[in-house]
């Protein structure tokens, strides 16, 4: 019992109900951990910083970012500079002992965990549980029966040289290393038909352990469940959630969460190209032969009845952002670990990013200075005030659309001193940006112009510019494109050529990028 897809209407729908997805962005690979009567969920954030998205619900359905774990990623060289597709891959969030842990498998250089005693921090700095290439998607497992700890991981074929296989160790209670050389738990390719097994989440249930693991790949694959009655196994295999007539294409890699109520869901995501990965819940039981049944007997739910649990206000992450003090907000994250003068609290109104002086101004892609946030999903117009305060020739600032093609609409100063409205972009095959329109120079006496993007659902975008004398479309439509790993992302910046001294501010003011899409009733609700 699903339905299509209403643009404009996710989340929580007031009458009861649901409508997948319920977060509405590329909160890519999620997992979810009840703490008392509260929710909480992370999520990969490769290499962005801070990194470790920390998300609050007590229904499960209404989703509030409050903040991050990660403040930079480690080690510092190694993100001085964009690596998007590398990083925080697909963490685990529990809670044990007190405290919050976070697990994650970075390819490049193995397994972290953070740990903190409350959601909001102090968050430890990572600790390296487990070095090595390849290693990835870690979840670890404390034992209550038995007092043992354990950890499984997957394995990326780009640095190990091979894939498809679940690695298991004994960990050491305190979750600082692994007691031994590890064991495959699960090797997917003796399992016919079974391919790019990854994203293993454990847990202990009706005396077994569990296995929670896609494969199949992000866009077509299907979730997975692995039952033992040991933690060495053997472990068998069942296919607990997939497409099927649905259109909700392969429903991949998440968590599962138990309610104080009782009641079971599964928390996973949806590719969907430029948009990234919208995390979708799932109702969840179990049959009779003790394995689980996701969705609507294994197909994924578009719109069904909430949780039952106490109603709350509608809520999502923030997208709009007023910069109160110039400071900006949760839902922000650099494109590496920023610099310390990048950008300052004040008392005058606006974000203020310094004009980075750099020889790489031409390519957004390879700058650590762009100021970026999720791209959300369905069609929304995105707006920010603009002044460039800088007299430098060359300095720039302005709103982008970035992925693995970008496009850019903004202030550059010119070398006579004007401000000239500038729009550029730059393809996914190109090293460096091009003119998308020539460039138009401010009204005499002006020095802010109100930059935006509007985007439809299916992510085209059409930039426009209003420096006082209405609305004015500039260049061509504009299509978003995702990164390797991750959805297109919104962004702000301030560059400059290279060169000695300070080169001046971009001043941000008022960023909003409310919906537009109407809404489409759907009535057909699985219970």
């Amino acid at each position: 019992m699903t339905g299509p897809p209403a643009p404009g209407i996710t989340g929580d729908l007031g009458d009861g109900t649901y409508r997948n997805p319920v977060l509405a962005a590329d909160w890519s690979d999620p997992d979810v951990v009840r703490v008392g009567e509260d929710f909480y969920l992370t999520a990969s954030s490769f290499g962005r910083a801070p990194g470790l998205p920390l998300l609050h619900s007590r229904d499960l359905v209404n989703w509030t970012l409050v903040g991050h774990a990660l403040e930079r990623l480690e080690p510092e060289e190694a993100f001085a500079l964009p690596r998007h597709d590398r990083g925080v891959w697909a963490p685990s969030l529990r809670h044990h002992d007190g405290r919050f842990w976070i697990f994650w498998g970075d390819p490049d250089h193995g397994i972290f965990q953070v740990n903190s005693p409350a959601i909001g921090g102090p968050w430890t700095r990572p600790h390296l549980v487990k070095e090595g290439l390849g290693l990835i998607d870690a979840c670890p497992l404390w034992d209550e029966e038995t007092g043992e700890a354990y950890l499984v991981h997957g394995w990326a074929r780009s640095r190990a040289g091979f894939n498809n296989r679940l690695t298991g160790h004994r960990m050491s209670p305190d979750g600082g290393k692994v007691l031994d050389e590890g064991r495959t738990l699960v090797d997917a390719d003796l399992l016919p038909g079974w391919f790019t097994l990854e994203g293993p989440k454990l847990y202990r249930h009706g005396g077994r352990f569990w296995i929670l693991a896609p494969a199949g790949g992000v866009a077509t694959g299907w979730q997975g469940a692995f039952r033992a009655d040991s933690f060495a196994g053997p472990y068998e295999e069942r296919i607990v959630l997939s497409q099927g007539d649905t259109d909700v294409n392969g429903p991949h890699q998440g968590g599962w969460v138990r309610t104080g109520t009782g009641e079971d869901w599964f928390l996973h995501f949806q590719q969907t190209g430029a948009h990234g990965r919208l995390v979708h819940l799932q109702p969840m039981r179990w049959d009779a032969d003790g394995w689980p049944v996701m969705g609507d007997d294994g197909s994924p739910v578009r719109v069904h009845r909430k949780p039952d649990l106490p109603a709350g206000p509608a809520a999502r992450p923030a997208v709009d952002d007023g910069f109160p003090g110039g400071v900006f907000g949760p839902q922000w994250q650099w494109t590496a670990n920023p610099g310390p003068d990048w950008t300052r609290p004040h008392e005058e109104p606006g974000l203020r990013l310094a004009c980075v002086r750099t020889d790489r101004a031409d390519d957004l892609r390879s700058v650590p200075h762009v100021l970026t946030q999720r791209l959300p999903a369905g069609a929304r117009t995105a707006e920010v005030r603009l002044r460039l305060a800088s007299d430098t020739p060359g300095a720039r600032a302005g709103l982008v659309v970035l992925g693995d093609a970008y496009a850019w609409i903004g202030l550059e100063r010119a070398p006579d001193g004007r401000p000239l409205l500038a729009h550029r972009f730059a393809p996914a095959n190109a090293d460096r940006e091009r003119d998308a329109a020539g460039a138009v120079p401010l009204p005499a006496g002006t020095d802010t112009v109100l930059l935006r993007v509007e985007v439809t659902a299916d992510a085209r975008c059409r930039f426009s510019y209003d420096a006082g004398e209405g609305p004015v479309r500039l260049g061509p439509e504009f299509a978003a494109t995702p990164w390797r790993w991750v959805g297109a992302l919104l962004g702000l910046f301030a560059a400059a050529p290279e060169g000695e001294g300070h080169a001046g501010t971009g001043v941000f003011t008022d960023f909003r990028a409310p919906a537009t899409a109407h809404p489409h009733p759907d009535t057909a609700v699985a219970r």
